[in-house]
């Protein structure tokens, strides 16, 4: 049996080299990605799930891969629900045991298939409708850009709104590869808005609205890199950012915390894009290292913590050092999943005692207003009526899918949006996935509902003017 602790990496080029396979081939035929290998040269995780496929491929060719490898995803552990602490040891620890937005499959599958993402920007468009900005710019801060599409749709809208004011836009993103594709979507934004700063951080959110990192070990170590871009083109602008891969691979690398599973930086960074030709434009805009502010107009904070870990944590780790960014008149906008939809009625066909949306919006401002306590005077919680908080998005597909007869690639679309959203763990998962139940399951709720949809709850947390 392979050794716990050998690597990965080493296993797969030691058979590359054997069967005198490029790196490329073995990707696409292991897992279907021809950049799987060079993504783990890059730092790049795995779930228990790739591993599983990974072994697959290498065991027909006569190899034994590793048991544990160091590329292996550690697993989060959070304090179960009052449901799972009633439940036998093993079924708490693997609800314990779930790093759910390391899981890449479903997170792609989840976002090419649901309109979530568009239904966001459009909602934090609206809350533009309230926001005054003061010079030098308007202030954007995004805490967590995942693949960039959220942000790119809000920048449109703010250049709608907006189309003469310097924008400045921090990004928080963790993830190489979610870094390189929210980039990815940015040489179309300085070309239609060419006064904007973009600033794109690994950091805390206790340290990104500030570009600061806190520990002094951090601070000397901190990766402070400034883009002037040149030209006037979309195309060039774009060929300037993709140079920047090489530097991203040194520098976004991340590990898991010992203490909580939670991924942190090896090394903090700060990466600010710019238009050289609008440099003079922006001087007061582009933040400087060790002399920048947060104050923003807008705070966008989209599905920033999981579902299931306590509302305590919530408010003191995300929303209220997100809250004291805020400059006066500014708001941050809080989205999170809420169920009560057909996409929960799927999980619990399987599992009928399930409760991942222990907390909601009212639960959020209370405990942010206790971790904020004296300040809080300063500060709206607002919470709205349903018809403005709760808002929906659907899973596309064709009017004729949702038949009598349902193709097994819209139910399997369908299953995962719906464990996805609910957060469930791939152990758990696996037990359901031998037999044909889950997909009968997700039939049984297509067609109830002739579509599929979630629901998602907001509230705005506004910082009072005077």
């Amino acid at each position: 049996m392979a050794e716990a602790g050998v690597g990965l990496l080493d296993s797969i080029s030691e058979f590359c080299r054997r069967a005198g396979m490029a790196e490329s081939t073995f990707g696409r035929r292991a897992v279907n990605d021809g950049k799987f290998v060079a993504r783990l040269r890059d730092g790049a995780r795995i779930t228990p799930e790739t591993l599983e496929r990974v072994s697959a491929y290498l065991t027909t060719q006569g190899v034994e891969a590793p048991a544990a490898p160091p590329e292996l995803i550690p697993l989060l552990r959070v304090s179960p629900s009052p449901i799972a602490a009633a439940k036998p040891a093993a079924a708490q620890d693997r609800a314990r045991n779930f790093r759910f937005f390391d899981n890449r499959q479903k997170y792609l599958l989840f976002v090419n298939t649901c309109s979530e993402k568009d239904v966001v920007a459009r909602r934090v468009g609206m809350e533009l409708a309230h926001v005054h900005p003061r010079p030098p710019a308007l202030r954007v801060f995004d805490a967590g850009m995942g693949d960039g599409t959220v942000l790119t749709r809000v920048m449109r809208e703010m250049h709608r709104r907006f189309p003469t004011l310097p924008f400045y836009v921090v990004g928080k993103e963790i993830s190489l590869e979610d870094a390189r594709l929210s980039l990815d979507k940015m040489a179309d934004r300085f070309y239609e808005h060419p006064a904007t700063v973009l600033v794109v951080t690994n950091m805390y959110y206790t340290e990104a609205p500030w570009l600061a990192p806190k520990a002094l070990s951090a601070a000397t170590s901190l990766v402070w890199h400034e883009v002037a871009l040149t030209g006037t083109t979309a195309s060039e602008f774009s060929e300037q950012i993709n140079a920047l891969e090489p530097f991203l691979g040194r520098v976004w690398q991340a590990r898991h915390s010992a203490k909580t599973g939670n991924p942190i930086y090896e090394r903090p960074a700060a990466l600010v894009i710019y238009r050289d030709d609008f440099r003079f434009l922006l001087d007061d805009v582009i933040p400087q290292q060790g002399r920048t502010r947060a104050d923003y107009d807008l705070v966008i904070a989209s599905q920033p913590y999981r579902a299931r870990v306590p509302v305590e944590f919530k408010a003191a780790k995300v929303v209220a050092p997100l809250v004291r960014a805020l400059r006066a008149g500014g708001r941050l906008l809080g989205i999170h999943s809420c169920g009560r939809d057909p996409g929960l009625e799927i999980v619990r066909k399987i599992w009928p005692e399930e409760a991942p949306f222990q907390t909601n919006r009212h639960d959020i401002l209370r405990a942010a207003r206790a971790e904020l306590g004296r300040d809080a005077r300063h500060y709206n919680f607002n919470a709205y009526a349903d018809q403005r908080a709760v808002f929906r998005y659907d899973m596309h597909t064709l009017p004729t899918e949702i038949a009598e007869s349902i193709g097994t690639s819209t139910l399997f679309a369908a299953w995962n949006a719906a464990v996805y959203v609910a957060q469930i763990d791939d152990e758990r998962l696996a037990d359901v996935l031998g037999a044909r139940r889950y997909l009968d399951a997700t039939r049984e709720v297509l067609q109830a509902h002739g579509s599929l949809w979630f629901l998602d709850e907001s509230y705005v947390i506004s910082r009072k003017r005077s």
